[in-house]
């Protein structure tokens, strides 16, 4: 019943966003058509629902071929390969709003784990990565939430990959919890933080809101030296 319900509630925040959202998302295409930078639209393999792959659609916001550049999958602040404008359609959020048509075709849910590629997806440990993705991967989530500034904390690492390594088992952990919490309720609270996040950046509501949310366990030391993916890029 709650999957029925919230794959109705997935399609009619989708439409709803997609209509009140339609000026922005008409002039940020206008915006990347004129640069002439990138292409208007990004999409990129990603780890989905019951760990079977699907493409999710983004504004671009990189340089082309940017995996392939620097750090590969993981986004540092002030990441050279992101272009100017892309910067300001990141810290918005608004490059994440075409993932609208995702949801729509059912691939993604609103709320959800966010989807990865396959080298951050391998990450988790093997018993996330067996449950993950038992529930459709979403535009926002609580992992999301709790690490909105995840590439402020990676780029203060001499080492982003090992970080990134080392705090996904939590975010795992998050996901796990969201699995069990999960209801129609959680989701809108999720939604609203979500919101809050994006007027209010510094916020820790949702700790307040989630009260039982799993408790931080990984190193944020900026020197990881001992880490077993330390040499692999």
């Amino acid at each position: 019943m709650y999957t029925f319900f919230k794959r109705l509630a997935d399609i009619l925040i989708a439409g709803l966003a997609l209509i009140i959202l339609s000026p922005i998302l008409i002039l940020a295409i206008i915006i990347l058509l004129l640069t002439g930078e990138h292409e208007v639209f990004y999409y990129q393999r990603r780890i989905g629902y019951k760990n079977k792959p699907f493409y999710i659609l983004k504004f671009a916001t990189m340089l082309k071929n940017s995996v392939n550049m620097g750090t590969g999958h993981i986004t540092l602040r002030n990441d050279p390969r992101v272009t100017l404008f892309g910067k300001i359609l990141r810290i918005t959020k608004i490059n994440e709003l075409p993932q609208i048509i995702n949801v729509f075709k059912g691939d993604m849910s609103i709320v959800g784990p966010r989807p990865l590629m396959e080298s951050g997806f391998k990450l988790y440990p093997e018993k996330i990565q067996e449950r993950i993705y038992n529930v459709k991967p979403g535009i926002t989530g609580i992992g999301s939430l709790v690490f909105r500034d995840e590439e402020k904390l990676i780029s203060a690492s001499d080492n982003p990959v090992a970080m990134y390594a080392t705090i996904s088992p939590y975010k795992g952990a998050l996901e796990m919890w969201y699995q069990k919490n999960a209801s129609l309720h959680t989701d809108f609270m999720i939604i609203f933080l979500t919101a809050w996040s994006i007027l209010f950046p510094n916020n820790t509501l949702q700790n307040k809101v989630f009260k039982d949310l799993p408790a931080k366990e990984f190193v944020t030391s900026l020197h990881i030296q001992d880490h077993p993916i330390v040499n692999h890029s």
